[in-house]
């Protein structure tokens, strides 16, 4: 029996690069998670960031075209997170990009 490929709403939508977007996607729904936690104004997250707080108000609304995913991964630094990179093998129909918050 054949798995079942699921697709991500970018896939669904025609994005070209879905993958990055689902990445951007959930790199940002953890910045938001920890913003909500810490009970910070968005101008307080924006200052720690290093970003203008409209960009970061875009980013958390899922306009986050413009900003790399190295840019979202650095917030995620400035905000006390550890990020690791794991590159591993696959067979190209599986290879994909995708976060696990820990």
């Amino acid at each position: 029996m054949k798995a079942k490929t699921v697709k991500t709403a970018y896939e669904e939508l025609g994005f070209p690069d879905a993958d990055k977007m689902l990445l951007k996607a959930q790199l940002a729904m953890k910045i938001s998670e920890i913003v909500r936690e810490r009970g910070w104004s968005q101008q307080q997250t924006a200052k720690v960031l290093g970003l203008t707080q409209p960009k970061l108000s875009k980013m958390l609304r899922g306009q986050f075209r413009g900003i790399s995913e190295m840019k979202m991964m650095e917030c995620l630094v400035r905000l006390g997170c550890g990020v690791k990179i794991v590159i591993g093998r696959r067979r190209e129909k599986d290879a994909r990009l995708e976060v696990l918050a820990a």
